[in-house]
């Protein structure tokens, strides 16, 4: 709690150096969502106890931290023109929402794997060594709640691809045009429908489930990264 309220003055305090909301660029978009990491999961450990998580989330927070810091440092600057739309509020923060969401669902993922693997050991009759993984839920139960949270994520991303639309429109005078960004954005919401449509209708449960969900999550950080680094376009705001 005490690291989420420094950080949160943080990103406060750049959007009050930079006269705007603090997502225009890699090191904006790093810090301010390391921030709503960690506040989505501390509103989720309101509802339910998902402590198990904390090592795996705060290390994703951290290393989100360290590339805005290392990786992507930017002065404060103006945004450019096709930025400054009240769209960047709407579009950015939905999907910033929803990629917080995504991240819990990948720790719950990686966390499935470990205790079905742990699982099927204790079925096979070898003895269990103690560790931490003796107070993580079953791997059912953290399939079934990234499953649900992951349904709601979608949503999120949902509007996130359309809202993302609109605002080219309005920019750009077309809502598709086939950049680099925009091609990405729907490769994750395909394959996120896919983990959605397999698991509910055809039976993928288990590690298969768990995968999807993980592929999911690592093509979302190759849109953050290696896209908005990488490959020129219309969506290069990197700051870079």
């Amino acid at each position: 709690v005490l690291g989420t309220v420094i950080l949160a003055a943080g990103v406060v305090s750049r959007g009050l150096a930079a006269h705007r909301v603090p997502w225009g660029n890699m090191y904006e978009f790093c810090t301010t969502g390391a921030l709503v990491v960690a506040a989505v999961f501390l509103l989720a450990l309101a509802r339910k106890d998902l402590r198990f998580l904390g090592s795996f989330v705060i290390g994703l927070v951290v290393i989100m931290l360290c590339a805005a810091a290392i990786g992507f440092p930017t002065p404060v600057a103006h945004l450019v023109p096709a930025l400054q739309s009240y769209w960047l509020i709407i579009h950015v923060s939905v999907a910033v929402i929803s990629s917080a969401l995504f991240t819990l669902t990948f720790a719950m993922s990686v966390l499935q794997l470990l205790q079905a693997h742990r699982e099927g050991r204790a079925r096979a009759g070898q003895q269990d060594r103690p560790g931490f993984m003796r107070v993580v839920p079953s791997a059912l139960t953290l399939e079934t709640v990234a499953y649900r949270i992951n349904a709601a994520a979608f949503v999120l991303w949902t509007f996130t691809l359309m809202a993302g639309a609109i605002w080219a429109e309005k920019a750009w005078g077309r809502y598709w045009g086939w950049d680099t960004k925009e091609v990405w954005t729907f490769v994750i919401w395909v394959v996120y429908a896919g983990y959605l449509h397999a698991r509910a209708t055809r039976g993928w449960t288990g590690t298969r489930a768990a995968w999807l969900s993980i592929v999911g999550y690592l093509c979302l950080v190759f849109n953050f990264t290696v896209v908005n680094v990488f490959f020129s376009g219309l969506h290069s705001y990197s700051g870079l």
